[in-house]
């Protein structure tokens, strides 16, 4: 039994939150999403502090609404489709030093996972409201959006089902803020954030093993039974969490805006319900760790076997429905927005935005059945920057053409990157357009690519199964939105 406290590691939580909270279907790196308008994905995120008329300002920069002068109803919606091939091998160490391939690294059998991402819905509202009479320098604004998130799901029986199968991480956001014209140039303003977050996570556990590195007659690891003693472990919790923004638009000149906001971390305390779905296999032997463990305590002091009681307890009582929880901190962001209005009918625009997700170093699972370790999944995520440029081009009264180009770096990197995140640094190309049908009603579509370097991968699971390969991947934007002013 010499091998068999690495077993008392083995969190599905761990493997599902840790990971799959890293794993965005977005078109941000990260699992960060920037859908709140259609305007602003036809120019790669290019102006979103000064977005003139743009009523996601709510949520980008509150300062921003002070220079909106109607009452203005918006609502977005963009669809997502990530596309991601994974070509590579895994293999279970039966030896813990076992080089691969050789007697004690024995291949993992599956497929590829499929194509790990699907089309994905992400709508967004925001409304502002100019106050009048004695209240005129004040704006008011709310907004529903969501700006973190992911869904992803590859095959259950691929060479990685060991890390990950399912992912499905939703935030919803309402944000309410409040801007004050201080002079016809400079206009400031906060917003208060609340924020819901939701998982539901798989993967699947290779009970062979640990029935076999526990010494079980017969057991065999899932790298050479084919896997039919699998499980899937599952996970499922929500939170919520409270942050602020702030920020400002100062118009030095008639043709030139210069906007600023600062996005806060959010505090999450995930509390959720973790269930293993062990096979019969391995239920029908924790009775007999439970004996073993009880006759152990019954031993007189200084027995051998004294050394084995908690992984004998862990075995015998762990890997049932239990409640866990873990703590996440959502990153916060800065960005500084250029505007230059080179004619009355053509804007040139450009954004710069740092995202600190050095706040994800790691997440620590706990829970609450004693005879399951705590486990702790390393990340060491370094702080990111996006760079954009975009334009748009009034081509009549009632039609306007956008563009625009950015670079967005990944917080990952090889050391730690997991098949939850085959993420890299990318490349976003857009186009757009508006149409104003009326004075008062305007509707904006808008088409992006992202071209994602490929990434490759070397991960590790509790059980000693390493996956090796190279993920390649792009995904495609589609937006359209509706804006009513009165």
């Amino acid at each position: 039994m010499s091998n068999m406290s690495r077993f008392t590691q083995l969190s599905a939580l761990a493997v599902g939150i840790a990971g799959a909270l890293a794993f965005g279907q977005a078109h941000a790196s990260g699992f960060q999403l920037r859908e709140s308008s259609v305007k602003n994905l036809g120019r790669s995120q290019a102006g979103t502090t000064v977005a003139n008329g743009d009523a996601s300002v709510v949520s980008y920069n509150p300062g921003a609404m002070g220079f909106i002068e109607q009452n203005t109803i918006q609502a977005d919606v963009t669809v997502i489709d990530l596309t991601a091939k994974f070509d590579g091998n895994a293999y279970t160490h039966l030896a813990p030093t076992a080089p691969c391939p050789s007697p004690g690294c024995v291949p993992v059998g599956g497929g590829d996972g499929g194509d790990p991402g699907n089309a994905t819905a992400v709508p967004a509202i925001a409304a502002v409201f100019p106050m009048h009479g004695a209240l005129e320098k004040l704006t008011l604004g709310a907004s529903i959006g969501a700006p973190f998130g992911l869904k992803t799901e590859y095959d259950s029986d691929w060479v990685g089902r060991y890390n990950a199968v399912t992912s499905d991480v939703k935030t919803v956001d309402l944000t309410l803020s409040a801007a004050v014209k201080i002079h016809p140039r400079f206009s400031a303003g906060v917003g208060f954030i609340y924020e819901k977050a939701n998982a539901t996570l798989t993967n699947m556990v290779d009970y062979g093993t640990i029935l076999a590195s526990a010494g079980i007659p017969g057991a065999t690891p899932g790298a050479l039974n084919g896997g039919v003693t699998d499980g899937l472990a599952k996970v499922s919790g929500d939170s919520h969490g409270i942050g602020w923004l702030a920020g400002f638009e100062w118009r030095p000149t008639d043709r030139f805006a210069i906007g600023y906001a600062h996005r806060s971390e959010i505090d999450q305390d995930i509390r959720g319900d973790a269930t293993f779905g062990a096979p019969a296999a391995f239920t029908g032997s924790q009775p007999l760790f439970q004996q073993l463990a009880a006759q152990c305590m019954m031993a007189p002091a200084g027995n051998p076997c004294y050394a084995q009681l908690p992984t004998l307890l862990a075995l015998g009582n762990g890997f049932v429905p239990t409640a866990a929880s873990t703590s996440l901190t959502t990153p916060s962001t800065d960005t500084l927005s250029l505007r230059y209005d080179v004619s009355d009918s053509f804007r040139l625009m450009g954004d710069v935005q740092r995202t600190d997700w050095h706040s994800l170093r790691s997440v620590d699972i706990k829970f609450d059945n004693p005879y399951q370790a705590p486990s702790s999944e390393a990340f060491d995520w370094t702080d990111t920057t996006l760079v954009s440029l975009g334009a748009e081009w009034d081509i009549s009264p009632a039609f306007t053409l956008r563009g625009g180009v950015a670079k967005d770096q990944s917080p990952t990197h090889d050391d730690t990157r997991t098949p939850r995140l085959p993420d890299n640094d990318r490349t976003l190309l857009s186009i757009g357009v508006t149409w104003r049908a009326t004075d008062a009603l305007s509707i904006d579509a808008a088409y992006q690519h992202i071209a994602i370097k490929s990434p490759s991968i070397d991960a590790f699971t509790s059980l000693g199964t390493e996956l090796t390969g190279k993920f390649s991947g792009h995904a495609d934007l589609f937006g359209v939105a509706a804006q009513y002013r009165f």
